[in-house]
């Protein structure tokens, strides 16, 4: 996800329940998404477009929550 930034996020991971909960939250919808890409789970399509937006979203508020703390810890 966030290649570059793997010391921050386990900091982050650690320090900051927010971003664990919106990470583990990530992961979870990943794993649906891929599942019924891969035709392991059976989702409408208007339901998977609106777990690809809300995994884009949880993506989006952690890289701010990243952003902020390389701005003021790095």
């Amino acid at each position: 996800m966030f290649e570059y930034d793997h010391n921050i996020i386990e900091n982050l991971l650690v320090k900051d329940t927010n971003f664990k909960r919106l990470y583990d939250k990530h992961i979870q919808l990943k794993q649906r998404v891929n599942g019924a890409n891969e035709g392991m789970e059976v989702i409408d399509d208007f339901t998977l477009e609106n777990l690809k937006k809300e995994k884009l979203m949880l993506k989006d508020k952690m890289a701010a929550i990243i952003e902020d703390y390389r701005r003021t810890h790095v």
